[in-house]
């Protein structure tokens, strides 16, 4: 077996986080299983090691935390996306009620109503800035509304999820500067998002009523609520503004699906495979493990690249070409397994409205003018502007 290769890139510079595929590159060449120096992690950067360990929890664990920084990994153990079963299993059933397809299904009138009301107001304009006007507003006047939190705090959402997502990342400047809005989202969540100030019958309301009968502790609830705010704002909004400037940067594939919109669920697949919002997470191995030859030790914590591994070239030929015929269903952007993404099927059927409208309405896009996100936690656009040429 051979030493495990070791780098000392940094994949929290401002560079990096705008455009991290050159590294990602470098780390898929270097083997299997890379040793990040600068934080003492285990990198997976290809695909098949990724795939594996999502699903193998009992040997790659979540229940001391899935981000970089130990302080932050204390803090959050327990909560949903830091435990494993039984307990994950208790909160997840809770928390998945209202996103089964099933409950989709009812929500669906609401979304594809609310979709054509935003494409029929943008389409006619020329042009519009994304993020702002397309891709926030189903999450923020859908989803908000769902969820059932007090107005102070649907205004107060997307601040906190941004912060929240920042502390993911090693305790760096922007980690420390998403610490107060993280703290007034705790103190929400604990003070105000409780029965008697939150919508009856929400998704927020039904975690409250879910302890009543005993499934879940009391004191799991607040935090509890970071699934509701985190998962169904900004990842859904990043993966369609995403989706729109790779369109306008490959208008053939927009010919293709408004041709054809049995490529609608195609291209939300490829567009997330080539950009995923979420780059990555971590686990913790339980026991001595060989991967790919490979062996790590138990207690190391091993940086699962989704972002990477849905670029590489060992799974996905041509990996940086952008085809909506491609059908890349097997893509990790959701995960896998045990921690597959709860909201998945809420940010399908919001990106199938829009894109299906879109599709009604638009011919062409351009881009105008963007600029990236920089968090710790996130990827993609925080400002796309783009020109539209409307169908005839």
């Amino acid at each position: 077996m051979t030493a495990i290769p070791v780098s000392d890139v940094d994949l929290y510079t401002e560079q990096a986080r705008i455009d991290p595929y050159g590294i990602y590159s470098e780390l898929r060449a270097l083997g299997p299983v890379v040793h990040l120096s600068r934080y003492d992690l285990y990198a997976l950067p290809r695909y098949d090691e990724v795939r594996a360990a999502l699903m193998d929890w009992q040997t790659f664990s979540s229940a001391r935390g899935v981000f970089v920084d130990p302080d932050v990994n204390a803090r959050l153990e327990g909560i949903t996306l830091c435990s494993d079963p039984p307990e994950h299993t208790a909160m997840r059933s809770v928390l998945g009620r209202p996103l089964r397809p099933d409950q989709m299904r009812e929500v669906s009138p609401r979304i594809e109503a609310e979709a054509d009301r935003i494409v029929e107001r943008l389409a006619g304009q020329g042009g519009f800035e994304v993020v702002t006007e397309l891709a926030e507003y189903l999450p923020m006047t859908v989803v908000s509304d769902l969820v059932g939190l007090p107005e102070h705090g649907q205004a107060k959402m997307l601040e906190w999820a941004a912060a929240i997502w920042n502390t993911q990342g090693p305790a760096d400047d922007r980690a420390a500067a998403a610490g107060p809005a993280v703290e007034e989202f705790m103190a929400f969540a604990t003070n105000d998002a409780v029965p008697g100030k939150i919508t009856p019958g929400g998704w927020a309301d039904q975690l409250y009523e879910a302890a009543d009968r005993g499934e879940i502790p009391h004191d799991k609830c607040p935090v509890m609520m970071l699934d509701y705010v985190t998962p169904s704002l900004d990842t859904t909004i990043l993966a369609i503004a995403n989706v729109v400037a790779l369109f306008a940067r490959n208008p053939h594939q927009w010919d293709l699906l408004r041709e054809d919109r049995s490529l609608i669920p195609h291209a939300i697949n490829e567009s997330l495979r080539l950009e995923t919002p979420v780059p990555q997470f971590s686990r913790v191995l339980t026991q001595d493990h060989e991967i790919s030859g490979t062996p790590l030790a138990a207690g190391s914590r091993v940086a699962l690249l989704y972002a990477s591994a849905n670029r590489d070239e060992r799974q996905y030929p041509d990996p940086t070409r952008f085809d909506i015929t491609r059908r890349p269903s097997d893509h990790l952007a959701f995960g896998r397994g045990e921690h597959v993404c709860v909201g998945m099927h809420l940010a399908r059927l919001e990106m199938s409205a829009l894109l299906e409208r879109l599709a009604d309405r638009v011919a062409r896009f351009e881009i105008k003018d963007s600029r990236s996100m920089i968090n710790n936690g996130l990827r993609g656009f925080d400002y796309l502007e783009v020109a539209v040429e409307s169908v005839p």
